[in-house]
């Protein structure tokens, strides 16, 4: 079985939104179906309902059950509800991933990356290596996407596929999402850009003040008029599209010659000279550049709001990684082709303004880190959109939190859009930016986002394989198996790698010690296990209750599921 474009092309066909409404829909949103051309017809097993999807030539093309669910589990048309309804399109959803891509990672992160790996060459190999990984982790996200196509990605997975001990896979993922889902380092970077650009020393508080002014505003304008959010992030994602395709351009006119750039090749002789043989110095490099890649995922997290979800998906994902890659690949070849690699490895996060500053002067360079900081603005409003609705995802599914669940379910006040969820986004997003040293800040951020998101991905590409043996006909596009395992491989290296001691014996963020981050990492999983255990576990058997679920809908039209106390007789 493989992943083949002639199957990519025909379930690309499938039309969502034909079987969401009319005499489809019940059965739609009691299987978490997807849908193609042709006739279909709808099986039962017991618990486990099957919808059988013919293409044209009468061939059995999709097969999607439905998971054992308890009572209080929500429909997927009952999770779907609530909202401004399915009301993204292609091209925002293409938008959506390349504003989740195209951030600060590839502005800021080359230099960091160079110093790890210590040659050119050993770092376009990496940025190389990225979108490799990328794509092979895409069509992972896909499949499984196209399996559930529900808001919440990772989450739905997860849960779907681990369903036992009961919540347990929901609550681990919780942990990481509120905990470690912050939106620290865009603010940083548009932070310190901002200063650049007005000519001012970034100090301890005016920094982390802009920051934290960056947050708050995109907060807010996604929880009070959500739609002016989602204008202004498409218009911001064009922008930065415009922004790395002038980079790049410009980067093939210094190696031409016609610029004051007196040698641009230099830095591609020899281009391996210096390289690190520290496997740290490589695990602790990838985990930046898989950082500046990171977003391919995001349109999996608001499925609920996608127009078709299932064939926007198919799309948007290939398309929106395929754009960002290219940009990437010849915005590395331009900064290495107009600056010296002791320049770029003292430029800090501001690389892209050393490069214009170098080709254009000092005044390009100034209007350059106003370009960065919007492109970082961007990236925010798009991170804190989806993040969002993953945070609302899981207080729908019953997680208990602070003030009730409902509450952070809602879509209050505007009945459009999460505010809650938002606000669970920006609290750890606002510690984060405020608690570690200025001077370590940004690269501990990487780190720290990095290491437990590939435990993550870890498990969600071990459940695809178990999906594969355990329940063969259940798929909506079949990935070609290598991408899978080769994707597994690299998430298994990636975790052992950063606990062996890196080349300068300290890591990237001294003084903190350099395995500090996947300590940090591991430390916000096992408190998702001990809170599971404690709310599961051990207080309904202390105090003698059970927990009884509850489904409940709101006045926006949000279903959530809460749990009510029973006591044990």
């Amino acid at each position: 079985m493989g992943f083949s474009f002639s199957s990519f092309r025909r379930n690309s066909r499938q039309t969502a939104s034909e079987n969401l409404e009319g005499p489809n829909r019940a059965a739609y949103a009691s299987s978490h179906l997807s849908e193609s051309d042709g006739h279909q017809g709808v099986g039962e097993k017991g618990p486990v309902a099957e919808k059988f999807v013919h293409d044209a030539d009468g061939e059995k093309d999709t097969i999607i059950e439905e998971f054992d669910k308890s009572p209080g589990d929500l429909t997927f048309e009952e999770d779907a509800k609530g909202g401004m309804g399915r009301h993204l399109g292609l091209t925002t959803c293409t938008l959506l991933i390349v504003g989740k891509i195209i951030g600060t990672g590839i502005f800021s992160t080359p230099s960091s990356i160079l110093g790890s790996v210590g040659s050119v060459g050993a770092s376009m190999m990496l940025w190389v290596l990225g979108f490799v990984l990328s794509f092979c982790g895409l069509f992972v996200w896909l499949e499984l996407g196209t399996i559930w196509p529900q808001s919440g990605g990772e989450k739905v997975y997860l849960e779907r596929i681990y369903q036992r001990p009961k919540y347990l896979a929901t609550i681990i993922f919780a942990s990481n999402a509120i905990f470690l889902g912050f939106t620290a380092s865009g603010c940083i970077v548009f932070a310190s850009n901002i200063l650049v650009a007005a000519g001012h020393e970034a100090g301890r508080w005016t920094e982390r003040g802009i920051a934290l002014g960056v947050i708050a505003f995109a907060t807010l304008i996604h929880g009070l008029t959500p739609r002016a959010g989602i204008y202004l992030m498409n218009a911001l994602s064009v922008f930065k599209i415009f922004i790395v395709l002038f980079v790049a351009i410009t980067g093939f006119v210094v190696l031409s010659g016609k610029t004051h750039i007196k040698d641009p090749h230099a830095n591609f002789r020899d281009a391996f000279a210096g390289s690190s043989h520290k496997p740290n110095d490589y695990a602790t490099a990838t985990f930046k550049v898989l950082f500046a890649y990171a977003g391919w995922s995001n349109v999996n997290y608001v499925l609920n709001e996608v127009r078709d979800p299932i064939r926007t998906l198919k799309i948007a994902g290939p398309l929106g990684l395929a754009i960002c890659a290219l940009l990437y690949l010849l915005a590395n070849v331009a900064y290495f082709a107009a600056s010296s690699k002791h320049d770029i490895l003292k430029s800090g996060v501001t690389v892209a303004s050393l490069f214009f500053r170098n080709v254009f002067g000092e005044q390009a360079q100034k209007a350059l880190t106003v370009f960065v900081a919007l492109s970082a603005l961007g990236n925010v409003l798009t991170v804190t959109f989806a993040q969002a609705r993953v945070n609302q995802e899981l207080a729908k599914e019953g997680i208990p939190l602070p003030f009730g669940n409902r509450l952070w379910a809602s879509n209050w006040p505007t009945g459009k859009s999460p505010l809650p969820g938002l606000i669970i986004h920006l609290i750890p997003s606002v510690i984060v930016i405020i608690a570690p040293p200025p001077s370590v800040a940004y690269p501990f951020i990487l780190d720290v986002e990095g290491y437990p998101a590939q435990i993550i991905n870890l498990f969600v590409v071990s459940g695809l394989l178990y999906l594969r043996a355990a329940k063969p006909g259940l798929r909506a596009l079949i990935v070609w198996l290598p991408f899978a395992f080769f994707y597994l491989a690299a998430a298994c290296f990636l975790l052992i790698a950063p606990f062996l001691r890196p080349s300068n014996r300290v890591g990237d963020t001294p003084p903190l010690p350099y395995w500090l981050y996947c300590i940090v990492g591991i430390a916000v999983m096992i408190v998702g296990v001990l809170y599971w255990f404690g709310w599961r576990v051990l207080l309904p058997r202390v105090l003698g209750y059970e927990l009884v679920p509850v489904k409940t809908e709101l006045q926006d039209g949000t279903f959530v599921t809460s749990f009510e106390r029973s006591k044990v007789q």
